[in-house]
């Protein structure tokens, strides 16, 4: 069944990056399988951090925010690429999360309750690529940014399954290997998974 996917490049660099591939892989495949889909490149999206509750709460999200907020909305299924730097999400990339995923769009506080999840019947992939071997960031350092974005930031708005794919040892692996983990992006993608 075809899904309406949007695609979130969360690498803060533009150069040529295996982050970039790999969201382009899984966009090709997508549309192969016959899926809508979008693209972000937090990278190039002119949006400033937030530095209060205040804004946090109250403030307008600036157009570039907005129309993030509105593919969000559009979308069944969001994939989530970035690479892990100093063990968690690039600044940048986490804030395009804090941004985009606010009070009144993402969630509503509710007094004396939990808050109400507004991105329900949404489901999601996180691709994480890292310097390290995948199995000692999940094992050894026990993936704790990759719970929290899945926990805390996913889950707690409502977005669920959320599913995770890890590519380790990036810098260190034979070209054929890379081009093995671009055409797994592309089966994902083919699948809508």
């Amino acid at each position: 069944m075809p899904r309406n996917i949007l695609i979130i490049d969360g690498h803060p660099d533009l150069a040529d990056h295996l982050c970039h591939a790999l969201a382009e892989a899984y966009g090709e495949g997508a549309r192969d399988g016959g899926h809508d889909v979008r693209t972000l490149k937090v990278s190039t999206l002119d949006f400033p951090i937030l530095q209060s509750m205040e804004d946090y709460y109250h403030g307008a999200p600036c157009p570039a925010i907005h129309t993030a907020q509105k593919d969000i909305d559009w979308a069944d299924h969001i994939v989530l690429i970035f690479p892990l730097w100093l063990g968690g999400l690039p600044a940048l990339f986490k804030g395009f999360l804090e941004q985009t995923l606010r009070p009144g769009f993402a969630y509503e506080s509710k007094e004396g309750g939990w808050p109400v999840k507004k991105l329900k019947d949404k489901s999601a992939r996180i691709v994480v690529t890292m310097g390290m071997p995948a199995f000692a960031y999940r094992w050894f350092f026990m993936a704790h940014s990759l719970k929290n974005l899945k926990r805390n930031i996913l889950k707690f708005c409502g977005i669920s399954p959320v599913r995770d794919t890890l590519f380790g040892m990036v810098e260190a692996v034979s070209d054929d290997k890379r081009k093995g983990w671009i055409e797994k992006m592309r089966e994902m993608g083919r699948g809508g998974e």
